[in-house]
């Protein structure tokens, strides 16, 4: 029986984790990075063990340290979770050899199913050579062979492409897993992706726990899933059930796995095994009410899954919200995160409390919120409504995008594909704000002031105050009268620090208001508070590259200095943040006066990394 289990792993998959382990009585052991000192899964265990470093190479990719770690804690188990060393068997192979039980598949398993490549020879796939790419193949997907989310991906459409984005993943894939193997496979448009989670014991039964639909991806990256995945004729979800079966039996698997494929013209289109636990297992959980990392726990220690598997119950449905700015190329974003509240009736599994810190270091991945009702409609709506109502006080979120996606019509009534935002990300993120927004930030910030003098006998002109939001300025009037505060075409009701109440066309509507510094959220909108004369060391030369998020320049193209020629779109700097790639490239023709980016440099957001003067015409 295990007594105490390290996971080997981080945020919110960590608190998931020892959530679990909470429940069956058994102990837990954190492992942190410092820039994770204080982070909430360090807080959440029973012990918490420190690996010198920031970057996951030096400290969750280390997995001597980590072996070392769980048997100086006590522990007698480890849970690799999801990403870092989820999918390694030589990590596994360690656990075992230092007399720890691992939670997850038997290294052979892992090692069959880990590179893509293999992967697809085992189902009697292969990928296309990479050599003979003909136009008629296009467009095709440049695939990194080890890891995934996303990392080392490229979809190519130019046969001319193809050399560059073959070197751009091959980079990527190695920074990001340690391995630069990538292939070739066809594109498939407008598919969907859907998988099948199985769970097998080591007495021989697997269960098929039903499909889920992850077709709404970022930059290949999922972000909303659901189970069961809708629409799909019942022999194909037989077939996927039985190629599922087969990939999970073929390698001896233990524990839970996922099968991925695409799915278009009817037709199923194996991708991969991941042989770990998804980040989307939740909404399987609802509908089978199951809890799977107690179900890993339980094969791990030997015991054996009942023959019949758990019925169905219901439709649940998840979203991932991440700290970065959909509008902006996803560019991830980083701060404190001052406040954050979901309201009741949705499931929230996260590693951020009030007050965290979101760091360069890692994904930018807040949380997972799920909602199941007995229908998909139900739980669609749910699930957009919770998004709706929960208090996100901090960097930019994805969470606008995230309500309007699931309100969507193709999404409610289940016509989506991966191609989903290739099609509708412009209008997703155009600005819908709250056009009284900025007065109510006016109003709570004068609230009081007139006791000092911002009322006078003799009638004068009206206060003003500037606001930022998405970009744009907005100047806002307002007037201390007799009877308070007051403003033209509407009726102020209330106006306190934190909340603010106006009657507009004879109804009243709330405003609760926050402020850190000059970040004001005035209910799901945020403002920048702006300062009455611009400090003109703030601007900058036109042409001016700046970071657009914190990171570390990793490569700048060969050959650029100061005085080079470039083209407009060319590709000149490259940033490494949060486990991603971000391409910094020219804004016009023209001439490069200034090149302060310097390989291996830590930049901060609106650093200088570049000026280009454009070629006038």
């Amino acid at each position: 029986m295990i007594s105490t289990l390290l996971v080997a792993n981080r945020g919110e998959i960590a608190c998931r984790i020892f959530r679990t382990c909470a429940d069956l009585g058994i102990r837990t052991v954190a492992i942190h990075s410092d820039a994770d000192e204080g982070a909430l899964h360090t807080r959440a265990a029973d012990t918490a063990v420190r690996l010198p470093g920031a970057a996951p190479a030096e400290t969750y990719l280390r997995g001597d340290l980590i072996v070392k770690a769980a048997l100086a804690a006590g522990a007698d188990a480890v849970h690799p979770g999801y990403g870092f060393l989820s999918e390694n068997a030589e990590f596994a192979r360690a656990v075992r050899d230092a007399g720890l039980v691992w939670i997850g598949p038997p290294p052979e398993a892992i090692e069959a199913m880990a590179s893509k490549t293999r992967a697809k020879e085992l189902m009697g796939l292969a990928p296309l050579d990479a050599h003979d790419v003909s136009p008629a193949d296009l467009p095709v997907l440049v695939k990194a062979a080890a890891g995934g989310g996303g990392r080392g991906m490229r979809v190519v459409r130019d046969l001319a492409a193809l050399p560059g984005a073959l070197e751009d993943a091959r980079a990527e894939a190695a920074s990001a897993f340690g391995d630069g193997e990538v292939f070739v496979e066809p594109y498939l448009e407008n598919g969907r992706h859907v998988e099948v989670q199985v769970l097998a014991d080591t007495h021989g039964t697997v269960w098929t726990l039903g499909t889920r639909d992850c077709s709404l991806q970022r930059r290949h990256q999922k972000v909303v899933e659901e189970a069961p995945a809708p629409g799909l004729p019942p022999a194909l979800t037989e077939q996927l059930y039985a190629l599922a079966e087969r990939a999970t039996r073929a390698v001896s698997y233990e524990g839970a796995g996922t099968v991925e494929f695409l799915v278009a013209d009817g037709r199923a289109h194996f991708l991969e095994m991941n042989t770990r636990l998804q980040v989307e297992h939740p909404v399987t959980e609802a509908v089978f009410g199951v809890d799977l990392v107690a179900e890993q726990i339980r094969v791990a220690e030997g015991h054996a899954l009942p023959a019949e598997q758990p019925a169905p119950r219901g439709h649940a449905v998840e979203a991932r919200l991440y700290a970065e700015d959909p509008a902006r190329g996803w560019a991830p974003q980083t701060g404190t995160l001052h406040r954050f509240t979901v309201p009741d009736g949705v499931r929230l599994d996260t590693g951020f409390a009030d007050g965290d810190t979101i760091g360069v270091h890692y994904d930018p991945m807040l949380a997972k919120v799920v909602a199941h009702a007995p229908t998909r409609t139900e739980a669609v709506r749910r699930l957009a409504g919770a998004l709706e109502r929960t208090a996100l006080h901090g960097p930019v979120t994805n969470r606008d995008l995230l309500v309007r996606s699931l309100r969507h019509p193709e999404f409610t009534e289940a016509r989506m594909d991966t191609g989903f935002y290739d099609r509708h990300l412009t209008t997703l993120t155009e600005p819908a704000p709250d056009p009284y927004a900025p007065l109510a930030a006016a109003l709570a910030d004068a609230h009081g002031r007139s006791r000092f003098g911002g009322w006078r006998n003799v009638p004068s002109g009206p206060q003003v105050k500037r606001y930022e939001r998405a970009g744009e300025e907005h100047e806002v009037a307002y007037r201390h009268t007799r009877t308070g505060l007051a403003a033209d075409g509407v009726r102020v009701v209330q106006a306190a620090p934190h909340l603010v109440v106006l009657e507009v066309d004879g109804v009243r509507r709330k405003f609760e208001i926050a402020r850190y510094g000059d970040q004001v959220h005035v209910n799901a909108t945020a403002l920048t508070a702006l300062p009455r004369f611009p400090d003109p060391a703030t601007e900058h030369a036109p042409g001016s590259l700046l970071a657009p998020m914190p990171g570390t320049v990793v490569r700048v193209a060969e050959g650029l200095t100061e005085g080079a020629g470039v083209k407009a779109g060319q590709p000149l700097i490259w940033l490494e943040a949060m486990k991603m790639e971000h391409r910094i490239t020219a804004p016009a023709d023209g001439t490069v006066t200034a090149l302060p980016a310097a390989v291996g440099g830590q930049v901060e957001v609106g650093a200088l990394l570049a000026v280009v003067e454009a070629v006038r015409p």
